[in-house]
């Protein structure tokens, strides 16, 4: 089964963390990352999506950090 993930933050050396964390983890980059101001917090967000292929069925249970 192919699962995706957004993943977003503020732009900040912590967002490029947890996406080097979901590389280490076997995700891999899926499109380009993304990049708004959040004017109701004044600051910059990033996001950017990552897919990976596993083993198993589909389930809205599944947590998806944890594969």
């Amino acid at each position: 089964m192919r699962l995706y993930r957004f993943l977003s933050g503020d732009d900040t050396s912590a967002f490029c963390h947890k996406v080097s964390a979901a590389l280490n983890k076997g995700w891999e980059l899926h499109g380009s990352p993304t990049y708004a101001f959040d004017a109701a917090n004044g600051v910059m967000r990033c996001g950017q999506a990552v897919v990976k292929d596993v083993a198993g069925d589909y389930s809205p249970d599944l947590k998806l950090g944890e594969q």
